[in-house]
């Protein structure tokens, strides 16, 4: 059995690890401080399953040690936490190589997920429940203000939940109604402000964002009143949620609610990737599946009925 004092140690060791790791995302890879935080923790829990002394095992760790782990993981997982899981694992070996913790690459040991692209159709929200979850915003205090310019965002303009959470004063042009917003790949980019948003934007600033040398918009309310993060975002999504009586939901189904809304309403597909700043248009090609009006267009008729 483990002693206390060898478990510290094997502890010691995965924090080292982690910490060199996390240096190497950051100064090497140059990857978002989102990025970074999802590869550390997808490599902790690869680290925490290996048996003690870990600098040692590394050193003998073999392709079938890989595969066996994410065949365990994959188990219980669904097909975008295994995806996200190879993606985090094979950064996670490409490291461990360079480093000369791990004597081999690895990282084609790590076994691709089967998936389709675009295989399921997005799943947005009716109006009632983007109404029900907007809605439940106190606006009578602070935290219900802030959440509610938080959903207006998500609802209205489909942001990321990082790109909220990075949100700064400075990227609100009030002259001319634009918002500026950092997306994937350190892409700025300028969105129109709607009336709608800049409200609930204006009834939080003047309506009690704490008093902070922080520029980031969104701020927690209490003690230590830091930037809010992406996890804090979603964390606002579930919140609303639970008070309109609403099945918990991502953050990502507002998005695929705007898109297929502007889509329902005659949006071209071009201007809909523009709106949700698609670098690909195969990103946007997805949301085809739910314009069943020009769908129906489309279709020919089944062989010996009226169409």
């Amino acid at each position: 059995m483990m002693s206390a004092g060898e478990n510290a140690a094997g502890d010691d060791a995965s924090d080292a690890v982690l910490t060199r790791y996390r240096l190497f995302l950051i100064n090497e890879r140059g990857l978002a401080a989102e990025t970074v935080r999802c590869y550390l923790l997808d490599a902790r829990v690869f680290l925490a399953q290996l048996p003690e002394p870990l600098i040692p095992v590394l050193k003998d760790l073999k392709a079938g040690d890989v595969s066996g782990f994410m065949l365990r993981y994959c188990r219980s997982r669904n097909t975008w936490s295994a995806k996200a899981m190879v993606t985090g694992l094979r950064s996670l070996l490409r490291f461990l190589h360079v480093s000369g913790l791990v004597p081999t690459s690895l990282v084609g040991a790590v076994p691709t997920v089967a998936s389709w692209r675009n295989g399921s159709l997005p799943r947005g929200l009716t109006a009632a429940q983007v109404t029900a979850m907007a809605a439940s915003c106190d606006l009578n205090t602070v935290v219900g203000r802030r959440d509610h310019a938080v959903l207006m965002l998500l609802i209205r303009l489909g942001l990321r939940t990082v790109e909220v959470a990075h949100l700064t004063l400075a990227d609100v042009d009030w002259r001319s109604g634009q918002l500026q917003v950092r997306g994937k790949g350190d892409r700025v980019e300028r969105l129109p402000l709607p009336v709608d948003v800049g409200e609930a934007l204006v009834g939080y600033l003047t309506g009690g964002r704490p008093r902070s040398d922080y520029r980031a918009v969104f701020l927690r309310i209490r003690n230590p009143q830091i930037p809010m993060t992406a996890q804090a975002v979603r964390a606002v999504v579930r919140r609303a949620c639970t008070r309109g009586k609403l099945p918990r939901l991502g953050a990502h189904r507002l998005r695929h609610t705007l898109a297929t809304d502007l889509l329902r309403a005659g949006t071209p597909l071009e201007q809909v990737g523009q709106v949700l700043r698609h670098r690909s248009q195969l990103s946007t090609a997805g949301y085809a599946k739910v314009d069943h009006a020009s769908l129906r267009e489309l279709a020919r008729p089944w062989p010996g009925s009226a169409r």
